[in-house]
């Protein structure tokens, strides 16, 4: 029994050991969690003027296709293309030979019938000539008269003129071309370059929206050059000279679900050409308690829902989810999930943990962009 005693006690001081060292861990003080320092940006409330960019495709104000009225060979171009050209100025020659040969007979038949028609005029008032033979010379001087008239537009028509004020482009026919009275290719077309269209559709869905927040209130209409629309062209420059919005189309395209917008610019310098790329800048109006959050601050979940991350009054951060409307610059315009005077984090997003502590600074670098156009969602 004495023999066992010593190796027993081995076994219990170890254990001893262990229990002490515990002791003294549990004496010291714990180590807090160190507090993240976040830039935030406060939410305000402010007038917002709603701009819409759609894209669109330029077109010319009004684009006259020039055939022959009568047939013939072309004798001559009297025009240079890419130019300039007059309402009734001369474009090509037609050969007018034949025609005024039909206009010389016509005239000679006409001379004929009026002296016949006169001849039985005298001759009636002595019974020497019946009222139908009087009637018949009558009926025949006023055709030739028409005649005379039609020979005289075919000449005319030799004459190919422009039928309005534009640029011109290239010929489609040379000097010595058999060109046809009907034909369906054009000899050239003739383009209204000032004032020029833009037009742009929008989809119904998005006039529907708009139509809904002015009924309710939630937007007003900017009283003043409402109609007014800029423009940027396809290499990112903007168009000096304001537009006007024209009409809308009263019909919804039935594959888009879009309707079709059209605004006039001036073009004096002939800057836009039919058929250019370009985006329209549309007002739609006035958000008077408009509320935008950076888009720095917002995060999207698994199910594509906004999110930002809010500090509370005692300095903790809880993530709240928001409704936007669109995008206004470099920030979403929202709807529902924040207030005037939250504080939303900008900057440390990714240290963050629901009800961990923080030290808030308003971000230095957070410039808000509210004047670039923007694309309705």
């Amino acid at each position: 029994m004495n023999c066992l005693w010593p190796t027993r006690a081995l076994h219990i001081l170890p254990l001893t050991a262990l229990l002490l060292a515990g002791c003294q861990k549990s004496d010291q003080p714990v180590a807090q969690n160190p507090v993240t320092e976040v830039g935030i940006y406060t939410i305000k409330s402010q007038p917002l003027m709603l701009i819409t960019d759609l894209p669109g495709r330029t077109s010319a104000y009004r684009v006259a296709e020039v055939r022959p009225q009568v047939s013939g060979i072309v004798q001559q171009r009297m025009f240079s293309e890419g130019t300039e050209v007059k309402k009734g100025q001369q474009l090509y020659q037609i050969d007018p030979a034949t025609y005024k040969a039909q206009l010389n007979r016509a005239e000679a038949n006409l001379t004929s019938a009026q002296n016949l028609a006169e001849r039985y005029d005298r001759l009636l008032k002595t019974n020497a000539v019946s009222r139908q033979q009087y009637d018949d010379a009558l009926a025949a001087w006023k055709q030739a008269q028409a005649a005379v008239q039609v020979a005289r537009i075919d000449v005319q028509y030799t004459k190919v003129l422009s039928p309005i004020t534009g640029r011109i482009g290239r010929s489609a026919v040379t000097e010595g071309a058999l060109v046809t009275n009907g034909q369906s290719q054009e000899l050239a077309t003739v383009n209204q370059l000032d004032p020029i269209y833009v037009d742009v559709t929008q989809p119904i869905t998005r006039i529907l929206a708009l139509q809904r927040a002015l009924e309710s209130g939630s937007l007003q209409m900017a009283a003043k050059n409402q109609a007014q629309v800029t423009l940027t062209l396809d290499d990112g420059s903007a168009y000096a000279v304001p537009g006007t919005l024209k009409f809308s189309e009263v019909s919804v395209d039935q594959g888009t679900g879009s309707v079709t917008l059209r605004a006039e610019f001036p073009n004096l310098d002939r800057k836009l050409l039919p058929g250019m790329f370009v985006h329209a800048q549309l007002k739609e109006g006035i958000q008077q308690e408009a509320k935008l959050v950076p888009q720095a601050a917002v995060i999207f979940d698994s199910r594509g829902m906004a999110n930002v991350w809010v500090v509370k009054p005692d300095d903790s951060v809880e993530l709240r989810e928001l409704k936007t409307v669109r995008t206004v610059g470099n920030t979403w315009l929202v709807s529902d999930g924040i207030e005037p005077g939250d504080k939303v984090v900008t900057k440390g997003i990714q240290r963050l943990r629901s009800g961990s502590k923080v030290k808030a600074v308003e971000a230095s670098d957070t410039n808000l962009v509210e004047t670039f156009s923007t694309a309705a969602n």
